[in-house]
């Protein structure tokens, strides 16, 4: 087993970088400020990036799979079979992010991490099986220790993939039928709120299945209820691959790989993540606000900007790859335009 590297120190963004970078913003043929947002990104991507004309070209995409033993108490309205049979569809090119990707040329990883309707051995699918299944929280802690580790190595693993291909932006995904659920209960703990602030519809709930969601997870953090540490919390209350994503964001920050955070499930592992290692927040962007009920809440306590909010609740990483235009535009402004000087246009 990897040692633990979780507490491990972040790397640092290059303050010299993000200063020549606004210094150039500041010679561009436009209003200083009048790109807003996108100037911002810029300025904060090549900080990142140590470089004064930040890139985001190539971008990798890691989507995890995993099964929740939480689904035994009806609180999805898809059965537990679609968590494998979204895999094969992720592989075979036909789900949402899998048409993102190609749209953006970017490299698309899924990652089975545990399935209870395993589709077996898929050209393009990484086979880290945990488990079929985590346990069901509202009983027993959802994953024992090793079996945390393991997902947290899993992402790790996936963030050193990245690196191998010189990746310039790390966005991590999810699957996994339940999975609002865990990210409901775990927001819930980590946050100290009571559930019904951050339940929504997941894959589609009526009022009557929300409420119903809101007393599962109720048990469940009662059966909880201690003083634990977020690293704890995630094991009770999370699932393999919430854990992934939460181990993913941790390396990408210590290696120095900016991050886009997808929607809800994904901003919850990031609130783990920076709960571990405080370390990890200036890594993370934010790409959308997402139309689940406690999304906006998680956001607050992370002080995050969201770059879009278009109703957006699929997962899957999908809101995040349909930002990445934004980013790419953001830099290509930033690097091509003119300056004055170079346009001969006068500036006073």
């Amino acid at each position: 087993m990897m040692r633990d590297t979780l507490n491990d120190p972040c790397a640092l963004a290059d303050r010299d970088a993000e200063a020549a970078a606004r210094a150039r913003q500041m010679q561009l043929t436009k209003p200083p400020g009048s790109l807003g947002a996108l100037e911002a990104l810029a300025i904060r991507l090549a900080g990142l990036q140590h470089r004064e004309r930040p890139e985001v070209g190539n971008v990798w995409i890691a989507v995890f799979a995993a099964d929740h033993g939480v689904a035994a108490e009806g609180v999805s309205a898809f059965p537990q079979v679609v968590t494998g049979e979204m895999v094969r569809n992720f592989a075979g090119g036909g789900a949402a992010i899998s048409v993102l990707a190609r749209s953006l040329g970017a490299r698309l990883e899924v990652v089975n991490l545990g399935t209870v309707n395993d589709p077996g051995e898929i050209a393009g699918v990484r086979r880290a099986i945990i488990a079929p299944q985590t346990a069901n929280f509202c009983e027993q802690p959802a994953m024992t220790p090793a079996q945390l580790q393991a997902a947290f190595e899993a992402g790790a693993a996936s963030v050193t993939a990245a690196q191998a291909a010189e990746a310039q932006l790390f966005i991590g995904g999810e699957m996994g039928i339940a999975n609002t659920t865990a990210a409901t209960a775990l927001g819930s703990a980590l946050l100290q709120c009571p559930p019904g602030d951050l339940a929504g519809a997941g894959t589609g709930l009526d009022a009557q299945g929300i409420a119903h969601k809101v007393a599962v997870i109720e048990r469940a953090l009662a059966l909880h209820s201690g003083s634990y540490e977020p690293r704890e919390l995630l094991r009770r209350l999370g699932g393999f691959e919430i854990a992934a994503l939460t181990g993913a964001f941790i390396a990408a920050a210590q290696v120095g790989l900016p991050v886009l955070v997808d929607g809800f499930i994904t901003t919850v592992a990031a609130l783990t993540a920076t709960r571990i290692n405080p370390g990890v927040h200036p890594w993370l962007m934010f790409a959308h606000r997402s139309h689940e009920r406690g999304h906006a809440r998680l956001l607050e306590a992370l002080d995050a900007r969201p770059l879009l909010d278009l109703g957006l609740r699929l997962g899957e990483a999908s809101g995040a790859a349909v930002a990445v235009p934004l980013l790419r535009l953001a830099c290509a402004l930033h690097n091509d335009m003119a300056t004055f000087a170079q346009a001969g246009v006068s500036t006073a």
